[in-house]
């Protein structure tokens, strides 16, 4: 099967972009891009896109990245969080990754203990995420217009309404290859985002931090041979 290749879209958010916060932090651990490559379990021809703003990696993928330079995402990009449980639609604030045209809105609160991590993403036309496998499971609801959810050998289209559950084992990737915006719920568990160094979203003020239990590095891989 041939599979999607990464976003090569040109970083388009203003400020910093995500490819010279890697580099300095990569350099700041003393870390070859082949280190950091074994650490993050991603290939060094894909790394190097992402340092070099040639590729904008999910949000799934970023985490993995942000494990491997022991930092959290608020490294990479500010993350607004619900106050709490409960999440207004009208006050949930939207966030996207530099240089990627997927909207974010975070759904789930971070707690000791809990396992899910929740968003609903905001899709526009023509575009096409990467190819990843990762540790845990995930769901994905349709919401609103059309999704080609690529499992393993197998291309599924998902329109409103629809939803699917699989093993983040198997290489996946999503595109929305339709001339409409989609917008969708994508649920994971925590350890989809949550990696060595343990990346937890930066504590609301008067929040205690709760400190990250140390993880064995392990090395994930990534068939497309990013």
């Amino acid at each position: 099967m041939s599979l999607p290749s990464p976003d090569t879209r040109t970083a388009q958010a203003a400020g910093p972009t995500l490819g010279p916060l890697l580099r300095k932090r990569r350099r700041l651990l003393g870390l070859t891009l082949r280190q950091l490559c074994d650490r993050a379990g991603l290939s060094v021809g894909y790394l190097s896109q992402v340092e070099n703003d040639k590729a904008v990696p999910t949000l799934g993928t970023l985490a993995q990245i942000a494990a491997a330079l022991d930092v959290g995402l608020d490294y990479f990009v500010a993350q607004p969080e619900p106050a709490d449980a409960l999440s207004r639609a009208e006050n949930r604030p939207r966030f996207s990754l530099p240089g990627s045209p997927v909207a974010y809105e975070a759904l789930g609160s971070d707690y000791p203990g809990s396992e899910l991590s929740s968003y609903i993403l905001h899709v526009p036309p023509g575009y096409v995420s990467e190819t990843v496998t990762h540790d845990g499971e995930e769901i994905v609801v349709i919401l609103d217009g059309e999704i080609e959810q690529t499992l393993g050998g197998e291309v599924i289209t998902l329109r409103a309404g629809d939803s699917l559950h699989y093993s983040g084992t198997i290489p996946h990737a999503y595109a929305n290859r339709s001339g409409g915006p989609a917008r969708l719920i994508w649920t994971g568990t925590l350890s989809v985002l949550h990696r060595r160094g343990d990346p937890r979203l930066p504590p609301r003020p008067g929040q205690a931090t709760i400190p990250a239990t140390p993880q064995a590095p392990t090395t994930r891989t990534d068939p497309t041979g990013e």
